[in-house]
């Protein structure tokens, strides 16, 4: 058998379809060594040092198609007829999006659909951006003999806004890289320390782009309000976004608490993690929260938003607040920062929770959705 993946941003991308790309891939080369694997990229380049599994290669454009802005067009246009030539008997598309000529070229096909958050909040996005993506994403599932979620919010979201078919969709849990599970040294702490200037003590996490989406200000705001004197540490890209925060900390007396960090290598995130007593993640909506289960596999109690896919990731292992509720989340902080007890507690729980995470519980459901896909 051999199996085909969209893999330019398994190649080119460090957040999270990168790494939902990179995780998969590795996965099934793990899995099934047996099993001869075809990456489709427009580009050449291997920007995140992926390491390439012994049984994969590397498909590319050819001609004037691996020139400019041929490239993408290659990608949505042509690369249906690559898979075919490279003769794959299953493409996976790896984030939201399959070739428009897939169907014409007789292979069978996955899409995995991370989250219609373009959907269900368009004032988040520009109206040029949501109309592409929902052209692009919704003629994909329509293409697609199957459709993978990476949860039940997203499986749900499908059905109720585009009306797709249940029977179509199989739910396959997200996990994260096995690098979180590992302990992380003290030497390793101390460098990780140093190199982002970290505060010397315990500090307040939060990963993820800061947007209003990610909802970091609730944070922020509850710290003011309940004159909670540890740092904040805020690791991801930033956005606008970011100086409304600064400016509210600013005029609050907190703003030299707030350590903003936009160019955190991935491999030093779990000693970031260690270092937190908790992280928070008042994301107002999401496809799945991957930082919940980074933190959970790193020991690091968590707090986040109740309702929508958030239970689905943390479990009985975090606490949750309403995402609206600053008293609710300055209560929350007071209650892990304050209790060592509960903290441990909060590990325990998360590292059990976690396993369901891992990739021997992940890897038979994808197998069994590419079996359907194949005996269809």
């Amino acid at each position: 058998m051999k199996i085909g993946y969209d893999a330019k941003r398994l190649f080119f991308n460090g957040s999270g379809l990168g790494n939902y790309s990179r995780s998969t891939v590795e996965m099934v080369a793990r899995f099934r060594p047996d099993i001869s694997l075809a990456l489709f990229s427009p580009k050449r380049g291997n920007r995140q040092g992926f390491v390439m599994p012994p049984q994969a290669e590397t498909c590319y454009p050819n001609g004037m198609w691996g020139c400019g802005p041929l490239r993408s067009l290659w990608r949505t246009y042509r690369m249906g007829r690559e898979v075919k030539r490279a003769g794959c008997d299953l493409f996976h598309g790896l984030s939201h999006e399959l070739p428009t000529d897939i169907r014409r070229s007789g292979v069978r096909s996955v899409v995995t659909m991370h989250d219609l958050i373009f959907v269900r909040y368009p004032e988040l996005y520009k109206p040029a951006d949501r109309a592409l993506y929902v052209h692009k994403y919704r003629r994909s599932c329509e293409a697609a003999d199957r459709i993978i979620t990476i949860s039940r919010q997203t499986r749900d979201d499908l059905v109720e806004f585009w009306h797709i078919d249940p029977e179509k969709i199989d739910i396959v849990y997200q996990g994260c890289h096995p690098m979180f599970y590992e302990a992380v040294s003290e030497q390793t702490l101390e460098q990780v320390r140093e190199r982002y200037a970290l505060p010397a003590g315990p500090f307040i996490l939060s990963v993820g782009t800061v947007e209003p989406r990610k909802n970091l200000m609730l944070t922020v705001r509850a710290m003011v309000e309940g004159k909670i004197d540890l740092p904040l540490v805020a690791c991801g890209r930033w956005t606008p976004y970011k100086e409304e925060i600064e400016a509210y900390a600013a005029a609050h007396g907190v703003g030299e608490r707030l350590y903003f960090r936009n160019q955190i290598r991935f491999t030093d995130l779990p000693a970031i993690y260690h270092m937190a007593p908790v992280s928070v993640y008042a994301s107002i909506f999401e496809g799945f929260g991957i930082p919940i289960l980074e933190a959970l596999n790193c020991g690091t109690p968590v707090i986040t938003s109740a309702g929508g896919v958030f239970p689905e990731t943390g479990g009985d292992a975090a606490l949750y607040v309403n995402p609206q509720s600053v008293s609710e989340m300055r209560t929350a902080l007071e209650r892990v920062i304050g209790s060592e007890s509960l903290q441990e507690e909060m590990r325990e729980k998360g590292f059990r929770y976690a396993q369901n995470f891992r990739e021997e519980a992940l890897f038979p459901t994808l197998w069994s959705c590419y079996e359907r896909t194949l005996s269809r």
